[in-house]
């Protein structure tokens, strides 16, 4: 591939890594165009699936600051750049790849951070926003200035919000149930929870040499 176009392939990938909330590395060896497609399709609007060479991947990751990517970067390589919710994505992604076990989670990126296949597959099983801040915002007991800003945090925060919030709670709860055997002395207060295929496939796939 001559120079200017091996450069022109870097500016696209380094532009898709910037645009996106989350991108996810794949491999996809065995899979066909069709298939490939079907999983483009489940990602939503705005997103998109597409197969890239390595080297020139490398050096993309390398200009957004994600080079701890480079160990990823091995085999046939496809990337779901995801410009919407990146649980939604993870999910399709996951899902499609239970059905069709030739695609080969390795890792990415999320909201900036690395992560590996396992983070992803985690990131799948979280329940959408919506009800992660509706439960949040309740524990928060009409603490408006709180709920407000769950609403603007990054995903992942509020994930891990949500997590904590279940520990406290059964903490909580394991701390005021009476030892067996001992009689209850009067009222007991309630505890406060406020949490502290080939190469061809792709849409747009990115040319290799």
């Amino acid at each position: 591939m001559p120079t200017q176009a091996k450069a022109a392939v870097i500016e696209e990938i380094t532009e898709r890594f910037n645009n996106s909330s989350a991108a996810v590395l794949t491999e996809y060896r065995g899979l066909t165009v069709a298939q490939l497609t079907q999983l483009r399709r489940s990602l939503g609007a705005g997103s998109s699936y597409a197969v890239v060479k390595n080297t020139l991947t490398k050096r993309a990751a390398d200009s957004v600051g994600h080079t701890d990517l480079a160990p990823l970067l091995t085999g046939p390589t496809a990337i779901a750049f995801i410009e919407g919710d990146p649980v939604e994505a993870a999910k399709a992604i996951r899902d499609f790849s239970r059905a069709h076990p030739l695609l080969v989670i390795k890792g990415g990126v999320v909201e900036g951070r690395t992560v590996d296949a396992a983070e992803v597959s985690r990131l799948a099983d979280v329940e959408p926003r919506e009800v992660l801040l509706a439960k949040l915002a309740g524990a928060m007991k009409g603490n408006l200035t709180k709920a407000a800003g769950l609403f603007q945090a990054p995903l992942s925060q509020v994930a891990r919000l949500a997590a904590a919030l279940q520990e406290k709670k059964e903490s909580s709860e394991g701390a005021s149930a009476p030892a067996a055997g001992d009689a209850p002395t009067g009222d007991v207060a309630a505890a406060d929870t406020t949490p502290n295929t080939t190469d061809a496939a792709a849409d747009t796939a990115v040319s290799t040499d």
